[in-house]
């Protein structure tokens, strides 16, 4: 699906706008949001993308990840995806980082992690991006990610490896 995004420099300055296809295809810097959902009792629902996804296909993900669209500030995409994705709204989240990562080839981010709490009764996630959710502790995520069981979107390993402290690739902006 083609979009307008806004293009940002290092300062997470827009300088200009350009359909999605066009920025991967160029590697432009654009904007990314992601969300840490988590049960009261503090388990993260992790989404696995639909094997029909173009990047990262049938591997687990962030509660929600997305594009911030062109003039879409970030905490509106969050809750664009949450209700996009998981069919919840009226969720508060609070951001927590604004990073800058490289999450592929020609894919170059300036993302906000926000997080969150669900109740898991109201998730109705979209079967079409999404092939199935489960919920799980940051402990069993770590463990998991260091067993290589199961695949992960490799933004998803940075992100948690900087929420729990460990070294990761993201470059803190604020």
């Amino acid at each position: 699906m083609d979009e307008l995004l806004d293009i940002v420099n290092d300062d997470d300055v827009i300088t200009g706008q350009e359909m999605r296809s066009t920025v991967h295809k160029l590697g432009l810097q654009h904007r990314g949001a992601h969300v840490f959902l988590f049960t009261r009792a503090g388990k993260m629902l992790v989404q696995k993308r639909s094997a029909d996804r173009a990047a990262s296909p049938s591997m687990l993900d962030c509660s929600v990840s997305e594009h911030v669209k062109a003039g879409e500030s970030y905490f509106d995409a969050a809750l664009r995806g949450m209700k996009e994705e998981m069919g919840v709204d009226g969720i508060e989240i609070d951001p927590l980082v604004t990073f800058r990562m490289n999450y592929g080839i020609n894919d170059n981010e300036i993302s906000r992690l926000f997080k969150g709490i669900v109740d898991p009764e109201t998730v109705k996630f979209d079967p079409v991006e999404i092939e199935e959710i489960n919920y799980y502790s940051v402990d069993e995520l770590q463990g998991m990610i260091k067993a290589g069981d199961l695949k992960f979107c490799g933004w998803f390993v940075e992100i948690l490896n900087w929420y729990v402290g460990n070294p990761s690739k993201l470059s803190v902006l604020k």
